[in-house]
């Protein structure tokens, strides 16, 4: 355990590449790119397709590496510094769409390949597949998941001089991280057990797959639509940064209470729990109106409690799965990737065209139906998806989800 805080600061770095890229992306194309949102939401979806066609290619090399797993973290982050450096920090050379396509590709490969390596290799880093070994783990990776993503998603917000210096920064201490953490991967390759995708979904793979995909969904969407729904909806410009620190760090405070009530009470019903707290928080996110800045601030701490639930709580039981399958982690974690990312795109193409189509335009006039099509996909679409999360929950076998964990 003394190696975890090494663990936390990769996650933290690593998150930067994460949801923060879907708060800031949009405006940040349409008001710095001159690009629509139909434009944006098409990048984005074409580029995860990309994405999933390399996640099980990356994790295979993973699986494969024999030389110092260090490369693999230095390649990682290095991608991801040099993306967010032309993403954000340097003017487009060539056509805005293909800078954008370009640059993404870069920051998204980086991601990909560090996120599989850190969750590939959760049982080397743990010291074993036991289910509580992996909540101990996860507990210290998603800590460090949510601090990295405060500091992604407030950065461009707090810093004067807005998504250009960000793109420095944040280039900077992704190779500062790399540095402090390469001990972390200093270890012989092991030879890797074959992946047998019969001997996953026969353990319950399927099911939990499925499960982060529907699950995802939500938070992806709401994620996507924050910055419009509190500037445009609520109008409340000037506690964007100050909510959004809310949401993360009532995420990543509640983790470690959340790791020790499903070690006592199990995986299903604390998850469940969680769900309906979700619900319940959406419903209020529906009601709202423009000034509402306290009640949404309440909602934005149990929402993001209810968040840290799943980050800690569903990839220590995929894990813990794995050992049980006896299959390869490396493609296992690809396919987890996968089905974690998917949401990601599935969210800005289901809702930032619904946008363009009705005429919203961030920053700017809308009507009241314009604003109203922007409720509706920021609360009563996630409440709905989150329930079908956890009816798919309810109905998923009981050792998928309920192993023991002592």
């Amino acid at each position: 355990m003394n190696g975890y805080w090494r663990v936390s600061l990769f996650a933290m770095m690593l998150a930067s590449a994460g949801l923060p890229i879907y708060i800031h992306l949009p405006r940040f194309a349409a008001v710095d790119l001159g690009l629509n949102l139909a434009t944006v939401g098409a990048i984005v979806m074409g580029i995860r397709v990309f994405d999933f066609a390399q996640d099980p290619i990356l994790g295979r090399i993973i699986d494969h590496w024999r030389g110092p797993r260090r490369r693999l973290a230095a390649i990682a982050l290095g991608m991801m510094a040099v993306g967010f450096v032309l993403l954000f920090s340097v003017r487009p050379v060539i056509d805005a769409r293909l800078w954008l396509i370009a640059t993404l590709v870069l920051v998204f490969s980086g991601y990909s390949f560090g996120a599989i390596l850190l969750y590939g290799d959760s049982a080397a880093l743990a010291g074993s597949t036991n289910p509580k070994d992996q909540l101990s783990l996860a507990t210290y990776r998603e800590v460090g998941l949510i601090a990295g993503v405060i500091f992604a998603a407030v950065g461009p917000v707090v810093l004067s001089d807005g998504f250009r210096l960000f793109g420095w920064a944040l280039g900077a201490l992704i190779i500062l991280s790399y540095l402090a953490t390469r001990n972390l991967w200093d270890r012989p390759a092991t030879p890797p057990a074959p992946f047998d995708i019969r001997k996953l979904l026969a353990a319950g793979g399927g099911w939990l797959l499925l499960l982060a995909v529907v699950n995802s969904l939500p938070v992806a969407i709401t994620s996507t639509l924050f910055l419009f729904f509190v500037e445009d909806r609520l109008m409340l410009p000037n506690w964007s940064g100050g909510l959004l620190i809310l949401f993360f760090a009532a995420s990543g405070l509640a983790i470690p209470i959340w790791s020790r009530l499903a070690r006592h009470f199990g995986v299903r019903p604390i998850l469940l729990i969680a769900m309906l707290m979700s619900v319940a928080a959406f419903i209020g996110s529906a009601l709202l109106d423009a000034g509402d800045a306290i009640p949404f601030a309440i909602i934005c701490v149990a929402s993001g409690a209810a968040v840290g639930a799943e980050l800690v709580i569903l990839p220590a039981v995929f894990a813990s799965l794995l050992g049980r399958a006896g299959t390869a982690t490396g493609q296992s974690f690809g396919l987890w990737s996968f089905a974690t990312k998917l949401s990601l795109p599935l969210a800005a193409l289901m809702v930032l065209p619904a946008l363009d189509v009705v005429g919203f335009v961030p920053a700017g006039d809308n009507s009241d139906s314009a604003l109203d099509q922007l409720t509706l996909l920021y609360a009563v679409l996630p409440c709905a998806l989150k329930i079908v999360a956890a009816v798919t929950l309810l109905i998923m076998p009981k050792h998928v989800t309920n192993p023991p964990l002592d």
